[in-house]
């Protein structure tokens, strides 16, 4: 053997049990965690993950879900990331909650080695970044209820 340091590619499906398990047994201090959508999802593409709001920023105390799907050419590429919780990030498009690699180094920067938790972890760093830990976040509208443009919550009831 040579004294250049050989690389094992450890095949996709094997990469996202492995993703599957640690996402199970939590992540940290519990505020980031993921799994998949559907456990019958053989190709294992879809799925879900959250991220409890940091401290003393404004998105303290609220809980984001995201979707993650990781195509067949994941890890080598990054899988697509959605807020499926309204929220006002630099790096996520407000119409439709979308990641944009051009404002995240990490997905246009994304190397084999990086998971989906660093991916959520760092999306938690960037909650805490000095250009979004104080951005107004969209109201928050309950399942019973739509917000009007003045931001007054409706109740809806049908007779």
């Amino acid at each position: 053997m040579g004294s250049e340091e050989e690389k094992v590619v450890v095949p996709r499906n094997f990469r996202l049990l492995e993703e599957l398990e640690r996402g199970e047994k939590g992540i940290g201090d519990g505020t980031v965690s993921y799994g998949m959508d559907d456990a019958d999802d053989i190709l294992m593409q879809s799925w879900t993950g959250t991220i409890i709001g940091p401290h003393n920023t404004a998105y303290d105390g609220k809980i984001f879900q995201l979707k993650l799907f990781c195509g067949n050419d994941y890890p080598q590429n990054p899988p697509t990331v959605r807020f499926q919780t309204r929220i006002n990030m630099a790096c996520v498009n407000p119409e439709n909650g979308v990641v944009e690699p051009s404002h995240f180094p990490m997905l246009s920067n994304w190397r084999r080695e990086y998971t989906m938790e660093d991916l959520l972890m760092q999306l938690k760093k960037e909650m805490m970044s000095p250009q979004n830990r104080k951005l107004s976040q969209p109201l928050e509208v309950n399942e019973e209820g739509r917000t009007d443009p003045k931001g007054v919550v409706v109740k809806c009831c049908v007779m």
